[in-house]
């Protein structure tokens, strides 16, 4: 996903600083202090430099930034690599070892990653089938459990749009009128097979329905104001994201159950989960509280109220008990 100084972006290369059990400092979120409450402590790691990455997306810093708190507060020092543009240069990084520990998500893992046809729609096996193939094909490690937020592809519209035209899914689209039609995408989604290109083949979307020059590219931030100003009519979205709640927009139904599933879960080289141990004990208990809802809202405090990710995710782990205030 990155490019840092060997993959990341130069953006965040220079803040690539050493995060111990007080001041965490670093890519994608600003400096706390964290104590431990409920996350046990090891003194194997102490003296031990683990380096956590994560995507640039909202809910993938505040993950990341979960992960360096949670580490840190283990006894690790930890570098704090998080905010790599992009899924592939992220997925790089952990393979050429630029980066440690990330949360990925199954679904992203198993359809772009390894190239899978095959949609899984049962959370447990889709876990399970990229656990056993990354490991055989590439020495990941899936820590188990996933946690239960799925946060998968979604279409929004105003609610005004949905009213006007009875849109309640996305089978409903050729129901706008197609001088009407426009749609707002971000990268990700234009770019990757599980995206744009496969809900225009399963909702029959051809580009006569919808042409190429009425699909808008622009930074995902932009897509839900853009939607909710009227510059678009429908927008990509992701459904966990708190700004579909913050902006009154409405999430189409998923009717032909086309979107796959994306339950994040701590990924790390075989040899790095055979030296530490202990990292199912530090993120089992952790993964198990990240639901849907839960997840939402963190965005939320982030996107919409403009809280930082690194005090989102400490705010989190002092509310659940794993840190102490």
């Amino acid at each position: 996903m990155r490019n840092r100084t060997t993959g990341i972006a130069a953006a965040t290369a220079g803040l690539a600083l050493l995060a111990t059990g007080c001041g965490l400092d670093g890519g994608g979120g600003g400096s706390v202090d964290v104590e431990a409450g409920s996350i046990p402590t090891f003194e194997e790691l102490e003296g031990q430099t683990i380096t956590v990455g994560s995507k640039e997306l909202t809910e993938q810093l505040i993950l990341g930034q979960i992960a360096v708190q949670a580490l840190s507060a283990a006894g690790a020092d930890v570098r704090d690599e998080t905010n790599i543009a992009g899924s592939e240069n992220a997925r790089r990084a952990i393979l050429n070892g630029d980066i440690d520990l990330m949360w990925e998500y199954t679904g992203t893992a198993w359809l772009i990653y390894e190239g899978q046809e095959e949609v899984i729609k049962d959370s447990r096996e889709q876990y399970e089938a990229i656990r056993d193939r990354d490991l055989e094909e590439n020495g990941m490690v899936w820590i188990d459990p996933p946690a239960p937020m799925n946060n998968t592809y979604a279409l929004v519209v105003t609610q005004e749009t949905a009213d006007t035209y009875g849109l309640k899914g996305i089978s409903d689209f050729l129901d706008i009128p197609a001088d009407e039609r426009s749609l707002c995408v971000d990268t990700e989604y234009h770019d990757r097979s599980d995206g744009l290109a496969q809900t225009r083949e399963d909702y029959g979307i051809t580009t006569d329905d919808l042409s190429d020059s009425d699909v808008q590219t622009m930074d995902s931030g932009v897509v839900y104001t853009s939607v909710a100003d009227g510059e678009c009519t429908v927008g990509s979205a992701y459904s966990t994201d708190g700004r579909i709640k913050a902006l009154g927009l409405k999430m189409l139904e998923d009717d032909r159950d086309v979107f796959p599933i994306y339950n994040p879960a701590i990924t790390v080289k075989e040899e790095f989960a055979e030296e530490y141990p202990m990292l199912d004990e530090i993120f089992g208990p952790i993964a198990e509280k990240l639901d849907t809802e839960t997840v939402t809202a963190l965005n939320a405090q982030a996107d919409q109220d403009g809280d930082d990710v690194a005090d989102v995710a400490k705010e989190w782990l002092v509310e659940e008990g794993f840190l102490k205030g």
